[in-house]
């Protein structure tokens, strides 16, 4: 009889790891806390509008052939990609916009207009960050981080020093670049990972060569037609699905895991994959005597940053706006060390603003605009509904003063998602919206485990655990995971 396999979670990572088991043979039941499959990547409509809740950015499309590849399927089986180019504007001030281009010729002809000769250094930076990105990608993030051994292998030894681990983000980028601008652009990336550009490894400049090289990326309908052509292929391989089936326990005898516990129903177990929060699981699924890691452990985690995200129905079209747009017109720095090194709300935020309805008129009813507004902020702060407003007005402030434009009284639809939200609806630990950051110190072998140390048909897949935060890393997380239940089943 096929191994029974329950899967708590339907973000990337639980419907990578249902997936990629239901094709070796297991038996997969995916259960999903909400009403919607997709954790944060759900979507929802009101008056007309569609909004992604979550994940807005299509990065590594590699990353999603190789997943669908893997089940004899393309992307374009699900949805259309388009690319979009500018990939992205940032805006640094009134008329001080720059923009993106997807074309590498335009960007390194965009480099020198900024700071004159330094094309060649931007070919230097992606060449080191293409090395980067392959060997990252071949080497590293599919291996399932059960200890340094992994890593001892002598081509991945010498590598380090080049993939460079021990040299900072922001170190390497000011050893190429002057302009202050160009560094915040190069810069933004890391913002997500977890820490400053000053204690992220410079290994991460491979999200550069993601960026600009590899392009930024659009699915025709939004985000959420990724989650529904993955839910699409489980289906089609046999895993069931179920909704508002939020799991209460783990029932362990005798350090196994027998059966996974609902409000309403029980499922028998053969195999147990967390793709829920790493710590809700662990701090209040299981009994005290069956955690790997205790409340300690957690409290000295260092998470990846929480967020506050307005959904937005406007009833005119805007000016000035791409799909993506970054508003880089605060303190960079000042920003990053609130989120980081002080935790606060910020003084002056850094905030980012999707515009989807731009790239695509499915999304917003016509002559309307959808806008998704992020603020980065540390986890764990208190949230309070009028912090939420505050930077509602301090945010649409400088948003209609950058764009020449009154944009808070033709609002028509709004609501706000924070800390409070990402607890209740995800029981994300601190409120984070992006997992376990990627320093140094909590990377590969330094994460919390793939596999349980005191229940031995227990996994967990997602952005707490290998390889970390985003979407491909999550894509990935699945796939591994399936990989060792697989070798751990059939040595």
């Amino acid at each position: 009889m096929a191994k029974r396999v329950i899967v708590i979670g339907s973000g990337f990572a639980g419907l990578s790891a249902a997936s990629s088991l239901a094709q070796k043979g297991y038996q997969v039941t995916v259960l999903e806390k909400n009403a919607v499959p997709g954790g944060r990547a759900r979507k929802f409509e009101a008056e007309g509008f569609m909004f992604d809740m979550g994940p807005s950015w299509y990065w590594m499309p590699d990353v999603f052939e190789q997943y669908f590849a893997r089940f004899g399927k393309k992307p374009s089986d699900y949805y259309e990609l388009v690319r979009l180019d500018p990939s992205y504007s940032i805006f640094f001030g009134n008329e001080d916009i720059m923009e993106v281009p997807a074309k590498m010729e335009e960007l390194y002809a965009m480099f020198d207009r900024y700071e004159p000769g330094s094309a060649k250094n931007l070919k230097k930076f992606l060449d080191e960050a293409q090395y980067k990105y392959k060997v990252g990608m071949a080497d590293f993030v599919h291996k399932p981080g059960h200890s340094i051994l992994e890593f001892a292998d002598l081509r991945v030894l010498s590598s380090l020093f080049r993939l460079q681990m021990f040299t900072s983000m922001a170190r390497h980028v000011r050893k190429l670049f002057k302009n202050e601008q160009l560094i915040q652009l190069l810069e933004f990336p890391v913002l997500f990972l977890g820490a400053t550009p000053e204690n992220t490894p410079a290994l991460y400049s491979l999200m550069n060569y993601a960026d600009m090289a590899l392009g930024t990326w659009y699915p025709m309908g939004g985000m959420h037609k990724i989650i529904e052509g993955m839910v699409s292929l489980a289906e089609e391989l046999d895993v069931e699905i179920r909704l508002n089936q939020e799991v209460k326990q783990v029932h362990v005898p005798n350090g196994r895991a027998t059966k996974v516990i609902t409000q309403d129903s029980e499922y028998e177990a053969d195999v147990v994959v967390g793709g829920a929060d790493y710590h809700h699981v662990e701090q209040h699924l299981l009994a005290p005597e069956h955690r790997t890691y205790n409340q300690q452990y957690w409290d000295k985690r260092t998470m990846a940053p929480s967020s506050l995200l307005f959904y937005l129905g406007v009833d005119k079209k805007l000016e000035g706006l791409h799909h993506h747009n970054l508003f880089f017109d605060a303190d960079f720095g000042r920003h990053a060390v609130e989120i980081y090194d002080q935790p606060q709300w910020p003084s002056d935020p850094l905030f980012y603003v999707c515009a989807p309805s731009v790239t695509d008129p499915s999304v917003a009813p016509e002559g309307k605009e959808n806008l998704f507004i992020l603020i980065p902020l540390a986890p764990g702060l208190e949230d309070s509904e009028a912090q939420r407003e505050k930077y509602y007005d301090i945010v649409m402030g400088r948003l209609e003063t950058l764009t020449g434009q009154n944009i808070r009284e033709h609002v028509v639809f709004k609501r706000s998602f924070a800390h409070a939200d990402f607890e209740r609806d995800y029981h994300a630990y601190k409120g984070n919206a992006y997992g376990l950051a990627n320093t140094l110190m909590q990377t590969a072998f330094l994460k919390p485990k793939l596999r349980s140390k005191k229940v031995n048909n227990l996994y967990y897949t997602g952005q707490l655990t290998t390889p970390g935060p985003g979407v491909p890393p999550s894509l990935i997380s699945g796939q591994v995971v399936a990989e060792e239940i697989f070798k751990a089943i059939h040595p």
